[in-house]
């Protein structure tokens, strides 16, 4: 039985079709029971628990000969949130240390040890606290989601301009599809492994900002270009978008602009081409 948390995302639906297309049992480990009914019809087991209650996960993750854990992201932080205790990080540890399943793979991020504090820094100390586990776990570290390219379909549908944070608009940085990413983690549930591992992950090739514009031209038949969002202008962008602490989001743009947040060489490389993955997103 493989437990998988985070299920109802993309990158967990498209882990859950690589275990049932494989044959293997699966258990969903959910919050809200309604949102499992179409894994639950296809066969798979559903278990309740949050990230904040740890009994309830111990119990989700029993019997399991494998668990992957996706940690719910944070987009707006407390500033304190690398120096104050994270509850859902603790909840997991020790759930799965209750628990004991023969091994664990957890969705970590490219960054995840970038010394310069930043958003990704969260997935940085789960990677610390998950390493001290007395059963095999491997660290899957995923490049940028290809898929982030939904939030600028409507821009470029309606204006032909898509807003880049990512410069300059022809560097080209480590991205992956979230199909790849949910059928690699389906791969590294099902192997025998030792200690802890870490597995970076990007695409077939680099993608630019003016990359996602051609691909989004080709895509949507309309002609598409990427412009830059001037970096002083920010922290005034994301406030005026709810967030109270923009600075740990404007430090991970920062890291894949000035190339502080990259993988080395030797990342595994995926199979879905930004054309397929931009295609697949405006076809929904």
């Amino acid at each position: 039985m493989y437990a998988i948390t985070g299920l109802t995302g993309q990158v967990g639906g498209s882990l859950a079709d690589a275990l049932f297309a494989a044959g293997q049992p699966v258990r969903a480990v959910v919050r809200d029971a309604a949102r499992a009914a179409p894994f639950a019809a296809r066969g798979a087991d559903v278990a309740l628990a949050g990230f904040g209650d740890t009994a309830a996960l111990t119990r989700a993750f029993e019997g399991a000969e494998a668990v992957f854990i996706l940690l719910p992201p944070q987009f707006d932080p407390a500033p304190d949130f690398l120096t104050s205790a994270d509850p859902a990080i603790t909840s997991i540890h020790d759930a799965l240390l209750a628990a004991r399943p023969d091994r664990v793979v957890a969705l970590s991020t490219i960054g995840a040890d970038a010394t310069q504090e930043n958003l990704l820094s969260r997935l940085g100390r789960m990677e610390q606290v998950l390493s001290r586990l007395p059963m095999p776990v491997t660290f899957l570290r995923a490049g940028w989601f290809i898929e982030n390219a939904q939030w600028d379909i409507a821009s470029a549908r309606e204006h032909g301009v898509i807003d880049s944070y990512l410069a300059p608009l022809d560097r080209k940085i480590a991205m992956v599809a979230t199909k790849d990413v949910g059928e690699t983690a389906a791969r590294l549930l099902t192997e025998r492994s030792e200690g802890v591992r870490i597995v970076e992950l990007e695409g077939p090739e680099r993608v630019s900002p003016n990359d996602i514009a051609a691909a989004l031209t080709k895509a949507l038949g309309t002609d598409v270009r990427a412009r830059v969002v001037p970096r002083d202008t920010w922290e005034a962008r994301f406030s005026s978008e709810g967030m109270k602490n923009p600075t740990p989001r404007m430090r991970m743009i920062d890291g894949f602009n000035e190339g502080w947040i990259d993988f080395g060489a030797g990342a595994t490389r995926g199979t879905t081409g930004l054309e397929a993955a931009i295609a697949a997103l405006v076809a929904r």
